[in-house]
């Protein structure tokens, strides 16, 4: 009897210590990737007190968050094919491991090469762990409403990190020691690398208790496919890493790098897919996209969470750039995104076992939509004179958060919930037992690819709209401010203007993506809420 069967057996006898340990295992499996999604985020905020401490100039200091997105995104689709190789528990376990070891680099890093290396390190632990994660879902768990609401904590995790990891961020850079102990072998226990040390204990307790509460699944080594391994890879890498770069302001579509990069990971991605189809155990089964619902979950969550990660970077920076909050003030002003998407998770947990996908999902994203365009209507009074006569440098420090962001923040995060667990349910729901580590890795790899092109088409928008106010705004600052103020105050109040119009632009922009994804759910969504309740092959998916 498979450890499916048994874990099924178990569910339904509540009583069971068996059962018992589906409860822990959903623990472990929830607390790797809200740590994994939580640290995209969480350096954020420590950004400048690390470049003070490391003397790590700005154009660098970016890639201690782009060399975690880009290790994460590139390697995800290899980790998710070892863990159906050899084992899913051991790569999640061994994922966890050099997570931990990589935090504990980063934390005690001395000079910027061994925190970049460590940012890049925790990416590759990520790759291992997260897709593993959720194929530790797929196989552990009977389909039905034991599936079902262990995907809602999955989803609610996926998506309250980021909002947690600037809270979390921080606080953690403020602490001066932990638990009283200043320092450690001669560095600092302060500020930024609590942000990197905590994940050290997490890590290791979870791998150590993964054996204990996890299944492990059958592992089939010496069929890993190693050429489309390295052109799989290094086209991920190489598209991550251009999109990335076309979102800079420094580089932008236009630089050579941003064009070669893009242009080598198509071309990598093409020799991929040669490479694929004539190989007998394919990193990617074809199989994998042939199913019309599984295809079009795959594009939907490449494209709602790319705008959902755009709405936490613009919005983060408004708040605290032209709002004027705090860091830690900041991050407490996303915690009802926290506490939205547990509640939306939730609800759709447990709708999905009466109502179809398609109508979960898609109202959840036209939720999302409307809050992006609520988004869209921030303002500050940008004229020259309102600009000059703001109170404490700040011209939106007397925006009411409660009626200008909380609404939306609650209603986007809301809608996050009730479309990620549908929506996930659909991309993995009979994908075959031996290709679900695989089929787990495609969804997240969607997830990070949309990220990073959503982040680079709505940094674009938002440049132009930025750029075409600033260059309106700065000469009438001048001419109002006469002998009244310097160059220094006039950049800023311009910047001021500019950014909000610049924001606000991308925020549409933002509402127009999910849009399209609502669309294709509406119409390309064709599952039965009966049939997320089957297990087995194709079930009675309808193929398209």
């Amino acid at each position: 009897m498979s450890d499916t069967t048994t874990t099924a057996d178990a569910a339904a006898e509540p009583g069971t210590g068996r059962a018992r340990h589906l409860g822990w295992a959903l623990v472990l499996i929830s607390i790797a990737q809200l740590m994994v999604v939580l640290d995209a985020s969480i350096a954020n905020i420590a950004l400048p007190y690390i470049g003070t401490d490391l003397d790590i100039g700005e154009a660098n200091l970016t890639w201690i968050v782009t060399g975690y997105s880009l290790a994460f995104g590139g390697l995800l689709l290899l980790g998710g094919r070892l863990g159906d190789l050899y084992g899913r528990r051991r790569i999640f376990m061994l994922g966890l491991v050099v997570f931990a070891v990589a935090s504990l680099l980063g934390g005690f890093a001395t000079n910027e090469p061994l925190l970049l290396g460590a940012r890049g390190l925790q990416g590759l632990g990520a790759a291992l762990a997260s897709p593993a994660a959720l194929a530790l879902i797929t196989t552990t768990f009977p389909a039905g409403p034991q599936r079902n609401r262990a995907f809602a904590v999955y989803a609610a995790m996926s998506g309250a990190g980021a909002a947690v990891g600037l809270i979390l961020g921080g606080w953690l850079t403020g602490l001066d020691s932990v638990f009283g102990v200043d320092s450690l072998f001669g560095v600092d226990l302060n500020g930024w690398r609590l942000t990197f040390l905590i994940n050290v204990p997490i890590g290791i307790a979870a791998a150590l208790l993964a054996p204990r509460f996890l299944p492990e699944s059958e592992s089939h080594p010496g069929q890993l496919d190693v050429p489309g391994a390295v052109t799989g890879t290094l086209g991920l890498l190489a598209l991550v890493f251009g999109f990335t770069r076309a979102g800079e302001e420094a580089h932008g579509w236009g630089d050579p790098t941003t064009i070669a990069s893009l242009v080598a990971g198509v071309a990598l991605l093409v020799a991929f897919a040669v490479v694929e189809s004539r190989v007998s155990h394919p990193l990617l089964p074809v199989r994998i996209f042939q199913n019309r619902t599984r295809a079009t979950s795959f594009a939907v969550m490449m494209l709602v969470p790319a705008a959902m990660f755009a709405m936490f970077y613009f919005l983060s920076l408004f708040i605290q750039q032209v709002v004027g909050y705090s860091p830690l003030r900041t991050g407490f002003a996303f915690l009802p995104f926290s506490v939205g998407i547990v509640i939306g998770a939730g609800l759709s947990s447990n709708l999905v076992n009466r109502i179809d996908a398609r109508y979960i999902a898609g109202t959840g994203s036209l939720m999302a939509a409307v809050a992006l365009f609520g988004f869209s209507r921030l303002d500050v009074d940008d004229s020259a004179q309102a600009l000059l006569t703001a109170t404490n440098g700040h011209v939106g420090a007397d925006l009411n958060y409660w009626a200008s962001l909380f609404p939306f923040i609650l209603l986007m995060a809301v809608g996050m919930g009730l479309t990620f667990v549908p929506m996930t349910l659909t991309a993995v729901h009979h994908v075959k037992a031996e290709d679900s580590g695989i089929g787990s890795g495609v969804l997240n790899t969607m997830q990070q690819v949309g990220g990073a092109l959503g982040l680079a088409i709505l940094s674009t928008v938002s440049l132009h709209f930025a750029t075409r106010t600033g260059d309106d705004l700065a000469p009438q600052l001048a001419q109002a401010a006469g002998n009244e103020a310097d160059a220094g105050t006039i950049g800023y109040l311009s910047f001021v203007g500019s950014f909000t119009d610049g924001a606000t632009a991308a925020f549409l922009a933002g509402a127009v993506m999910i849009l399209v994804g609502s669309l294709l759910i509406w119409t390309l969504l064709d599952v039965k809420h009966t049939e997320l309740a089957t297990d087995g092959p194709e079930g009675g998916v309808h193929v398209g």
